[in-house]
């Protein structure tokens, strides 16, 4: 049987997904799992670079296991589990740190963004390292292919980086991965400032959706986007909010931006953000319904998760062996 490709990817459970977070990432990454070997984990030790309270934690964690199945993603055929079920995370995190940068790491445009919102005196060491455990998360599975945002492109050079570097030092040890960019780019924007990628933690909550919206706040959300004074539903740069929602209903529905345009010639905007409520309504409602069920059947999550961990710790173990045969570690 020919070997599939790998790919690599996780989501913090910093609390509940959007909107972007399923259409940008979650939605591809079903459609990669019966072509790809998967890896998708929920990175819980990254979610702890900022202060979390532990039952929040414990709860989103859970949360985002049982959105990523009712997604679509299947257990049977994907390695799906929670990041600090699998030791070698750390471990290799903490190796690979003796071979990354202060310098390079001081440049990451997240850390600058993230610490720039912290008071400067309690800006902890792990969100300055944490890109060092994003590339150990990476080089850990052997990626050949790492689904990426342009937001995160930055950390995939730092994984390329260190993996060539420690090559280079130590001979072949590593894959050197590389971003998996999906046809259509486009990225889910803000609800109220379409210039800004759709983020929970924006001040104004009309700005995302989240997957766990109920009919109603997604109706009103929709009915509030901003647009512009120009009244036509068309595709271009200079109408980014009417740009944003045809990418949702596009996105969800599967019709092509001109059909889209063309349905709605004449008909102005609010009978199109309400199709597009609608569209994004239908898509959700199953979703809700699935996590509903899996978040009272905790015992089946548990099942997934430990066999999931037993799964990525066998391949996790074999890299992380190699690694600290090579650094000079006596074998255990």
């Amino acid at each position: 049987m020919e070997n599939k490709k790998v790919i690599f990817s996780g989501m913090q459970p910093s609390g509940s997904l959007t909107l972007g977070n399923y259409l940008g990432a979650l939605k591809n990454w079903v459609n990669l799992q019966s072509e790809y070997d998967c890896y998708y984990c929920v990175v819980d030790m990254h979610a702890i670079t900022v202060p979390k309270e532990p039952k929040d934690l414990r709860k989103n964690t859970l949360e985002v296991l049982a959105n990523y199945i009712a997604a679509g993603i299947d257990p049977e055929q994907v390695t799906l589990f929670i990041q600090s079920h699998v030791p070698a995370h750390a471990e290799l995190g903490w190796i690979l740190n003796c071979f990354s940068y202060y310098g390079e790491l001081s440049r990451m445009t997240q850390f600058k963004d993230k610490s720039k919102k912290q008071d400067s005196n309690a800006i902890t060491a792990g969100l300055f390292t944490y890109p060092v455990l994003m590339v150990a998360d990476i080089l850990l599975y052997q990626a050949d292919l790492v689904p990426v945002g342009e937001d995160q492109r930055q950390h995939l050079e730092l994984s390329r980086d260190i993996a060539a570097r420690f090559n280079n030092r130590f001979s072949e040890t590593f894959k050197i991965p590389d971003p998996f960019i999906t046809k259509d780019g486009a990225k889910i924007m803000s609800l109220q400032d379409p210039t800004s990628k759709m983020s929970k933690s924006d001040a104004n909550e009309n700005s995302f959706i989240l997957l766990k919206d109920d009919v109603d706040s997604i109706r009103r959300k929709f009915k509030r986007a901003v647009t512009d004074s120009i009244g036509i539903v068309a595709y271009n740069d200079e109408q980014q909010g009417v740009k944003n929602l045809i990418n949702i209903h596009s996105k969800i529905s599967g019709k092509s931006i001109e059909e889209i345009v063309t349905t709605y010639e004449g008909k102005g905007y609010a009978q199109f953000k309400d199709d597009v409520a609608e569209v994004v309504v239908n898509e959700l409602k199953p979703i809700q319904e699935k996590v509903d069920y899996l978040l009272k059947n905790k015992d089946y999550l548990e099942k997934i998760y430990i066999a999931g961990a037993e799964k990525a710790e066998y391949a996790a173990r074999k890299t992380l062996r190699k690694v600290q045969k090579k650094v000079g570690f006596i074998p255990r």
